[in-house]
């Protein structure tokens, strides 16, 4: 049972007391919902980054110590153990699937992939030119529109298996629109990786030999990038779903918070540091050294994180995927060469190693993708490709959570005081 203590606030002549709670790995919170009725008080806390906005028992994070775990596994065995249905499943929940219940998930993933028809015409609606997040944002959204019943609990367990089985398909589909290519149907006797890279790369006049090899390596990239706590896109999945919006909207919303360069977009920007570097014909030293320097714009992306302030654990199986990839695609260009002497400088440099700047996530999964033939464009779809499952995972935890309440948060206004309106000559 978590032990609850008060936190003591004092505001002039004013006394509260604020009970404190307690996590399961220790971590605590005080409790400030009464903090504006008793008060007139609110705290002030820009960007929410010491505000806990729920209970949650999916995912948890110790940045100082580099630990990551989904329902108490940790991220690392999953990565390595486990397949991303798998880890779905536990997301979703709670626990590991036995044999039957994966069997079963696994299959009924597998068989709803294909899209309605009509999706054709509404993707053939968008421009070609358009970017693949808004227009998988935007069909997600339309999903609504093509299973509009009311949200019973089976209804709701039927759009969580269309959220993760079709949205491969709709990812593939918008870039086939995007770069004005035949758009390829599902197959219900591939892996879930599998039939992704299937949709992607195969064209109506020559199939596409999958590599079992490049498709466990997805699949571990999904996983590590199934759920990360209370980020900017899962608050939003949250905060959308608290007015009772239904999983879609809410999934959607979702995708356009990811969609941000700050968010999801960060593995984008290694690719692109990438390119300039090879361009500008820096060696990685002496863009290194120009990151350190102080008076320079130059930045070193893909190093360091918010959150970790030790090495990021998803990087550690990263590390080691990125090196089967290049392997076994036996691969040789200079963005891959510079990526790796970069790497190899800031493990030992002690400017990064002081600031605890180690590789992270987006470092090796921008290299990945890149290797693997995704495109740039689709570095973000393919996140949240992997956090499906997670956003769903939060949706339904605040859905069923009796504490939920609509968002509501406060603000501390700086405008104008109030003053009388004037007629236009007396302005």
């Amino acid at each position: 049972m978590n032990k609850i203590e008060h936190a003591h606030l004092k505001a002039g002549d004013q006394n509260l007391d604020l009970p404190l709670s307690t996590g399961t790995e220790n971590e605590m919170g005080a409790d400030i919902s009464k903090l504006r009725s008793t008060t007139g008080l609110i705290t002030f806390d820009p960007g929410y980054g010491n505000t806990g906005s729920c209970k949650s028992n999916i995912t948890f994070i110790d940045g100082d110590k580099g630990i990551l775990s989904y329902r108490g596994y940790p991220i690392e065995q999953l990565a390595e153990q486990s397949s991303f249905l798998e880890t779905s499943w536990l997301l979703l929940n709670g626990e590991l699937p036995n044999q039957s219940q994966l069997k079963e998930f696994t299959h009924q993933v597998t068989t709803h992939t294909m899209l309605h028809e009509n999706f054709r015409g509404f993707l053939n609606s968008l421009p070609k030119s358009g970017h693949p997040m808004p227009m998988t944002a935007a069909m997600v959204s339309a999903f609504s529109a093509f299973y509009p019943e009311p949200e019973s609990p089976r209804v709701l367990q039927e759009t969580v298996i269309r959220l993760i089985s079709k949205y491969p398909t709709l990812a593939a589909w918008a870039y086939k629109h995007s770069v004005g290519q035949p758009l390829i149907y599902p197959r219900n006797d591939l892996s879930y990786s599998e039939n992704f890279l299937h949709m992607m790369f195969a064209t109506p006049c020559e199939d596409y030999e999958v590599d079992p090899v490049i498709a466990r390596v997805l699949d571990q990239l999904l996983i590590l990038h199934a759920d990360h706590e209370q980020n900017c896109s899962t608050s939003t999945v949250r905060l959308v779903g608290s007015s009772q919006a239904n999983l879609f909207a809410s999934i959607s919303a979702g995708l356009s918070a990811l969609w941000g360069p700050l968010h999801g977009g960060a593995n984008q920007k290694v690719i692109e540091m990438l390119d300039a570097i090879s361009e500008m014909g820096y060696t990685a030293q002496e863009f290194v050294d120009r990151a350190k320097d102080k008076k320079s714009q130059v930045r070193l992306m893909g190093f360091g994180h918010r959150v970790y302030k030790n090495f990021d654990p998803r990087a550690k199986v990263l590390k080691k995927a990125c090196q089967d990839v290049v392997e076994r695609l036996g691969i040789s260009n200079r963005q891959l060469e510079i990526a790796m002497e970069l790497e190899e400088i800031a493990l030992n440099d002690e400017y990064f190693i002081e600031r605890n700047l180690y590789p992270n996530v987006d470092f090796y999964s921008g290299v990945i993708y890149r290797s693997i033939g995704i495109p740039v464009n689709m570095f973000t779809v393919m996140f949240a490709m992997g956090r499906m499952s997670g956003w769903i995972a939060q949706w339904m935890e605040m859905r069923n959570d009796p504490d939920t309440r609509i968002g509501r948060p406060r603000q501390i206004y700086t405008g104008q005081t109030q003053r009388d309106w004037a007629p236009l000559d007396q302005r």
